[in-house]
């Protein structure tokens, strides 16, 4: 979601010329599938009252989705990881999975969902919650990655709640498969989350 102004012309651009505009001008992977109008001051940014990210883990090497996922060797035990994953559901403070160098600023955050499952040869995260922390979806899929390793107890994940701790930075996952699924705004609620596909 994004939003921008468009100044008074001559002659007004439509919806649709707008939309066309925008894609002849973007990159060929990037694709502005829908305009519509929104009140003057609405802001794609601080309007929205809920996100929903997903993350991909590859348990085999792939070439062709290599952009799309992170590659992880080791066999992971995912019903260590789906644990620590309805832990996370609820407020909590994420100081340890943020790029937040002091307490000043709350890292206070509220978590409405938070799953795991199979997919093929993937391993698909999906977490949304009221707004997250910078680095904070990378962190926690790293660190659940090292619960699925054996490197690190279901406990001990759970402390990372409790007792803030920078050892998270170490774990943190790349970018790589990591996506904006869903933006939420005022009135709008998900009564049923559409069941996770890959991301090609």
């Amino acid at each position: 979601v994004a939003h921008l102004k468009v100044r008074d012309v001559d002659k007004p651009y439509g919806i649709k010329q707008i939309q066309f505009g925008l894609n002849d001008n973007l990159p060929a992977d990037i694709n502005i599938s829908k305009v519509e109008t929104a009140f003057g001051d609405f802001n794609a940014r601080h309007d929205a009252t809920a996100r929903y990210y997903v993350y991909q883990i590859s348990t085999r090497r792939t070439a062709f989705a290599k952009p799309f996922v992170w590659w992880v060797k080791d066999r992971l035990n995912v019903d260590a990881m789906r644990e620590c994953c309805r832990s996370i559901i609820g407020k909590h403070d994420f100081f340890s999975f943020s790029e937040i160098d002091n307490k000043q600023s709350s890292t206070m955050v509220k978590v409405e969902n938070c799953e795991l499952m199979i997919a093929g040869d993937l391993i698909l995260f999906r977490i949304g919650a009221s707004h997250f922390l910078w680095k904070m979806v990378r962190r926690i899929v790293g660190a659940l990655v090292e619960v699925g390793r054996g490197k690190l107890s279901v406990y001990e994940f759970e402390q990372l709640l409790n007792k803030p701790s920078r050892i998270t930075a170490a774990w943190t996952a790349p970018p790589s498969g990591l996506f904006l699924e869903k933006v939420l705004y005022q009135d709008e609620q998900i009564t049923e989350l559409k069941p996770l596909f890959p991301v090609r």
